[in-house]
């Protein structure tokens, strides 16, 4: 059974932290959601960018309430309420 996780990225100076461990996970097979809530995405550079497409290309999800990071970084949005139904739905919730 694949554990499903949600990596939720509140802390702007732990962004690239929850990206990792996103990373991380589901290199461990893992089903993976990242939200990055309430900001948009600060210091986006070369080895940030390549990552959150590994995360696509190994089919986790990255959601955002920001509409900054959906037209900018193709996040997919998710209002307040929507992410809460996800993480209720999540095996574990890890905080940064």
């Amino acid at each position: 059974m694949t554990d499903n996780i949600a990596v939720l990225i509140k802390d702007r100076n732990r962004q690239y932290e929850g990206l990792r461990t996103s990373l991380g996970l589901l290199l461990e097979m893992a089903e993976v959601k990242m939200f990055v809530l309430n900001h948009e995405i600060e210091n986006m550079d070369e080895a940030y960018s390549e990552n959150m497409e590994f995360i696509d290309e190994m089919e986790g999800e990255r959601y955002s309430n920001n509409r900054d990071n959906v037209e900018k970084y193709g996040f997919e949005f998710a209002t307040l309420p929507e992410i809460s139904q996800m993480l209720k739905q999540a095996r574990l919730v890890i905080p940064f």
